[in-house]
């Protein structure tokens, strides 16, 4: 199924269409296993929000970009063309891209970027994965306006574990700048310090009633009394987790990251940006009378700067027939306004995640590994480096630049892709192999935080043999301020088999480990002022980003990379390169 070009005022209400005219479209209806081709012209796009005109760079014209619309078992191949002057790469995010690392897209990791004129075709197969996932662009802050949904389908025949609902609806979740968000980040990775913050929240590229002149901009989302809808939650935000509920109406989670889940019921949830959500939303039985808010505002816990609004959109029932002299205007309905947690409650947070569990059935079962191979104790958090001479910086006491690391190490992008680097054994000058395996200097990770706030900086990763099981801890620091973190890893999904608070106790935690039934996800939060301990089979060959979602600590260095041997056999190799793949 080919994107077409629509206007951006409409895609979502196509996608509606489409997700629910699902059995009538042909290359659907089919069996699983077909490829499905995508073109992606990137060009400018004018757009206006909150009463400002700007040129955007889109996916063919469209805010936000078009769907990817499969199969589990399905081959997409996407082809990339860029028109703008940007640099651009594009992220299959949560795509697992089994011996496909070429097409995973982060930029100087697995591709150099696809430049003006040049283009770029994606080819991978969606393995094991089905439910609700997203594409964006992998370099600068371009994701804040190239993203998009994929829509995964179970395989032909194949139903949910759950009652099939009656329609199915995308709610991606975005921040807008007024300026370019390029220049931006530019700004603050000049003068060291933190940049400006959004103007606003997005549902579905649109702002909604909340904020000035925006009142027509709204998500609006009309039910039937009595029916089940499936609500496709994903965080395509840059630098904020947030909190979403529908006022009056509870919601159950079946899925998350592409995973299902037990289902478990709940009037408001947790969502981390490169997270993904699925929701069952009943509908009331009769038409309640009135329209409700559904609304998301941030959870933050750090010390910086953020953007403290709402963003919002509305639920409104389909009326009783015209004749019926009790039909209200919709105009005229009480409208009802849901009760978000407070901007920092990690106690909720907490307890949210708690809830998530694997269905650890036979027919999706939890492969979580009970042996370990190989265990590392990651710290992360932020830092400063100094300032250059002869220039005043915006960072911490005015004299040093924001920073943020992984064990103390901030990642510096190279100039030619890892990926190839590695696969032509040409790594001399690119990068090295030496990343900690536990940080270099412990300190008390949460508690006072040490003097020395510098850090050190290199392109270094972790080396793993094929088939290696591997247990990590993330401990979240002090140094600059307890902080949650959501930590996404490119070309595996992973098991969340402890969480605490403090310092992780590496004698006594891991007896409280859940083996059973653990969530299984690509990107999960580490607790502000805590710990969280994740298991992972390293059975895909190549080179994957492991990274904080919170765009600005990515900008900082909050990043490290794996590398994963060849096997033995011919399938656990990872196959050469595209000859179309971009050169630096």
């Amino acid at each position: 199924m080919g994107a077409s070009l629509i206007p951006s005022t409409t895609i979502f209400k196509v996608l509606f269409l489409v997700l629910n005219s699902l059995w009538y479209l042909p290359e659907l209806a089919n069996g699983s296993g077909i490829t499905r081709h995508y073109k992606f012209n990137i060009e400018l796009q004018n757009v206006t929000r909150l009463c400002h005109t700007k040129s955007i760079v889109s996916v063919n014209g469209q805010f936000p970009g078009p769907p990817i619309i499969a199969r589990e078992g399905d081959r997409v191949v996407v082809k990339v063309v860029n028109h703008v002057q940007n640099n651009v790469t594009i992220h299959w995010h949560g795509v697992r891209q089994l011996r496909s690392g070429w097409a995973d897209g982060p930029a100087y990791v697995t591709q150099c970027p696809i430049q003006t004129g040049q283009t770029y075709v994606y080819n991978f197969t969606i393995t094991g994965q089905r439910g609700t996932l997203f594409w964006h662009a992998h370099i600068s802050w371009l994701r804040s306006t190239l993203y998009g949904p994929i829509i995964i389908f179970p395989k032909k025949n194949v139903p949910y574990p759950f009652a099939k609902p009656y329609k199915e609806v995308p709610i991606i979740f975005g921040e807008w700048w007024n300026t370019d968000p390029e220049a931006v980040i530019t700004q603050a990775l000049q003068n060291g310090g933190g940049p400006n913050v959004s103007d606003g929240y997005t549902i579905n590229g649109l702002p909604g009633p909340l904020y000035n002149c925006s009142a027509q901009d709204t998500f609006k989302l009309k039910v039937k009394p009595g029916k089940t809808y499936l609500l496709r939650l994903i965080n395509a935000a840059l630098n904020d987790e947030l909190f979403f509920s529908i006022a009056n109406h509870t919601l159950t989670v079946v899925d998350v990251d592409a995973i299902y889940v037990k289902p478990f019921k709940t009037d408001t949830i947790l969502i981390t940006p490169g997270q993904t959500t699925n929701l069952l939303l009943k509908a009331k039985p009769h038409f309640p009378n009135a329209t409700f808010l559904m609304a998301a505002r941030p959870y933050a816990t750090g010390s910086g700067t953020f953007d403290n609004s709402t963003v919002a959109g509305i639920l409104h029932y389909e009326p009783p027939p015209k004749s019926s002299p009790s039909a209200p205007s919709f105009e005229n309905l009480p409208l009802f306004k849901p009760t978000l947690p407070p901007l920092n409650d990690t106690s909720f947070a907490a307890n949210f995640t708690r809830k998530l569990r694997s269905l650890a059935n036979t027919q999706f079962p939890a492969n979580v590994p009970q042996k370990v191979d190989k265990r590392f104790f990651f710290t992360v958090g932020l830092g400063t480096n100094p300032c250059p001479q002869n220039q005043t910086c915006q960072g911490p006491n005015n004299s040093t630049m924001f920073s943020a690391s992984v064990n103390n190490v901030s990642f510096v992008l190279p100039t030619t892709a890892i990926l190839q680097a590695h696969f032509f054994q040409q790594s001399n000058g690119v990068y090295t192999t030496d990343f900690p395996a536990t940080p270099i200097f412990p300190f008390n990770y949460t508690g006072t935080p040490p003097n020395n706030t510098m850090v050190s900086n290199g392109t270094k990763v972790v080396v793993l043999p094929f088939n290696t099981s591997v247990e990590l801890v993330l401990q979240d620091t002090s140094i600059l301020g307890i902080e949650s973190h959501p930590l996404h890893l490119h070309g595996f999904n992973f098991f969340v088999v402890g969480q605490g608070f403090g310092n992780f106790d590496a004698k006594k935690d891991p007896s409280k480990f859940n083996l059973v039934d653990p969530v299984e996800r690509n990107t999960v939060g580490v607790p502000s002022g805590g710990w969280v301990a994740i298991r992972f089979l390293a059975d895909n060959p190549g080179v994957w980003l492991m990274h904080c979602h919170l765009e600005v600590h990515t900008s900082w260095g909050l990043k490290m990379g794996w590398i994963v041997k060849d096997g033995k056999m011919p399938n656990q190799k990872l196959p050469p390169p595209p000859s179309d793949l971009p050169k630096c």
